[in-house]
């Protein structure tokens, strides 16, 4: 892919829709680690769509009857299936919206598809259609403890729950998360784990730092060498935060797969080679994420070649074309 010509007006111009599928539990960021997609393509490329919108009963519904929103059979995943599909071929839509502040159903608005379109929810990858439908797919894994420490923070500041309603609902989901979704890491492209930093699991709560892998299978193309530059000298002479990587192998769920794995903090510097070795060899630019940032998190870095894998599979689309 020639750096000479944006790769971003040829998205622009193709009438592919390509789509993006984020799998996960209720607060394990799904949202976070798709943000490099929408800062580097921005708002008239990309859309998202929440698979919340398509939940069969309202809050006080689902209370009533006894039931948690993981449950694939009180979501409308036909609907969902039919939806994304119309929006692959370039039809608008009219989508329905669940409203988290008030647990209810606002009235449906007209969706038309961008270029790139992202969905999130906790069934993006539960059905074979679906996941037929997607170009590429993640799974988002974050450790129990931090994923319950998110969503605690999450429902208490912004949903108006009480620690007690909480622990209630932790308490609820957690059968269903295991027999529902925990089994799409499975069919997932990518998993990214979450855990608490080895620096400190303080630092998670106050810095957003936290121990951040993502796994992958091996590439069978490339579009060419990108590299990650460790610059000794500013390390040795000018870094005052500890980090960490690391590369192994794991097993998850159902297969083996490669984990790149941050931990801590590091100079932007070293970043930026990473995102000008982006911008070379994509076509994409600017690619300047964290420029206003001294230093990025493994969060950020993960994002970032996250980013750069999907921007990946995205053009050998074009070549096939």
């Amino acid at each position: 892919m020639s750096a000479s010509r944006n790769f971003k007006e040829i998205i622009a111009h193709s009438p592919i829709v390509f789509t993006i599928g984020v799998a996960g539990d209720s607060g394990s960021g799904k949202t976070t680690f798709t943000n490099a997609i929408r800062q580097i393509f921005g708002k008239a490329l990309v859309a998202t769509i929440t698979l919340d919108d398509y939940h069969t009963y309202d809050r006080k519904e689902r209370k009533t009857l006894d039931i948690t929103p993981l449950d694939p059979a009180v979501n409308n995943l036909l609907e969902l299936e039919s939806d994304i599909a119309r929006l692959k071929a370039g039809e608008t839509i009219r989508k329905p919206v669940y409203n988290h502040t008030a647990g209810t159903f606002d009235a449906p608005v007209p969706f038309a598809p961008q270029r790139i379109l992202i969905l999130e929810g906790l069934h993006t990858l539960f059905t074979p259609r679906l996941r037929a439908l997607l170009d590429f797919s993640i799974f988002v894994d974050p450790d129990k403890e931090v994923k319950y420490e998110w969503k605690r923070r999450r429902d208490m500041e912004r949903r108006g729950y009480s620690s007690a309603e909480v622990d209630d609902e932790i308490a609820r989901r957690e059968q269903d998360y295991e027999a529902f979704i925990a089994p799409q890491r499975c069919d997932a492209d990518a998993v990214i784990q979450v855990r608490h930093s080895k620096y400190g699991k303080e630092i998670g709560q106050f810095h957003n730092i936290y121990q951040c892998s993502l796994l992958q299978n091996r590439m069978k193309r490339a579009v060419s060498n990108v590299d990650l530059n460790i610059d000794l000298h500013s390390l040795l002479s000018f870094h005052d935060h500890d980090f960490l990587i690391e590369f192994s192998t794991q097993q998850v769920a159902c297969a083996q797969m490669r984990a790149l794995t941050f931990d801590g903090e590091m100079n932007y510097e070293t970043i930026r080679k990473l995102e000008k070795s982006i911008e070379q060899q994509t076509g994409v630019h600017p690619i300047a994420m964290f420029e206003h940032k001294k230093t990025v998190t493994a969060t950020d870095i993960v994002q970032l070649i996250l980013a750069w894998r999907i921007i990946h599979r995205r053009i050998f689309m074009q070549v096939q074309v």
